[in-house]
């Protein structure tokens, strides 16, 4: 874990951030080049790209303070502080990061003053990638359609470099800390550092002594994921783009496997996330996504054959 990567004129530049951004760099440039390659605007790429950035945080961030569980907590920091409670130690709470009111009787900490924007404060942590992806997805749309550009092979386009962009966030977030995995004693299996959010659960849910302490070992998860999101590119760009049968048949592809890939994880992770039914909510997303790519693929496939009947 090294949640900060390094340090630039003095300023501290986050892990998570810092990969998350070579991921968008470079997803964008291997479209933007793919784009080029078909004969098509590669600037109208660049652009995309770059607003979709801003979209993505913004959906990421709602979705996140709406289903991750801490709606009440930001409600409650803007109203009435003191019925928020961060699990902290005792000298994190009185530091220069946090600056809270310690509860010596609760062994919390409580936010010092009412702030009623904590929601919006992405870079503090608490980013949902669905939310990224609703976001930028929507944005896409409306951006494409504006500029008269084909959707559906942009959208195909981007079954290959999101995954691609993807694998390079979650590395992000092993090196955050977030994202963990439940307990295990697998030879792979990684421990966090004293105060990271795997010390701190594992601390609070009475299976260490305090969070002080190196977290128990678990499973990497946001490696798989970064693994399982580098196959899905692999596949989508030299198996399922060569052979598609129409246009947006590779997004389609990326959408359907990774929501299998995050339901699948979702049972190994054992972070801080909403959940309904015994589901996470990112499982309840994948099921709707899953339920419309099949709905998607055969309306653009049967599209397919009616324009090329026509043409015949």
């Amino acid at each position: 874990m090294k949640p900060v990567l390094f340090k630039l004129a003095g300023i501290e530049v986050p892990s998570y951030f810092f990969m998350l951004a070579v991921g968008f760099v470079l997803a964008t440039w291997l479209g933007a080049r793919w784009i080029h390659r078909i004969g098509k605007d590669k600037e109208v790429i660049w652009d995309l790209g770059l607003a979709m950035v801003i979209a993505g945080v913004a959906g990421s961030r709602l979705l996140h303070v709406l289903a991750d569980g801490y709606f009440w907590d930001y409600v409650h920091v803007c109203t009435d502080p003191a019925r928020v409670s961060w699990h902290v130690s005792h000298a994190q709470c009185l530091g220069s990061d946090i600056r809270g009111v310690w509860d010596e009787t609760a062994r919390v900490c409580h936010p010092r003053e009412r702030n009623c924007f904590a929601w919006a404060a992405f870079w503090a942590g608490g980013l949902t990638y669905y939310g990224g992806l609703l976001g930028a997805s929507a944005y896409a749309v409306y951006f494409l359609r504006r500029e008269k550009f084909a959707f559906w092979k942009a959208a195909d386009m981007a079954g290959f470099v999101v995954p691609l962009g993807l694998a390079w966030g979650r590395m992000g977030c092993f090196l955050a800390g977030c994202c963990f995995g439940r307990q295990c004693s697998l030879g792979w299996a990684v421990r966090f550092p004293a105060f990271s959010p795997a010390s701190e659960l594992h601390a609070r849910s009475h299976r260490m002594a305090h969070e002080g302490l190196v977290s128990l070992p678990v499973h990497p998860t946001q490696l798989y994921e970064s693994a399982g999101s580098l196959i899905i590119a692999l596949v989508a760009y030299t198996v399922v783009n060569p052979r598609k049968r129409f246009d947006g048949q590779v997004f389609l592809f990326f959408l359907a496997s990774y929501s299998v890939l995050r339901t699948a994880l979702e049972i190994w992770r054992e972070d801080d996330r909403g959940g309904v039914l015994g589901l996470s909510t990112s499982q309840w997303i994948s099921i709707g996504i899953l339920i419309a790519c099949v709905v998607g693929a055969r309306k653009l496939r049967d599209h397919a054959r009616r324009v090329v009947a026509a043409a015949a």
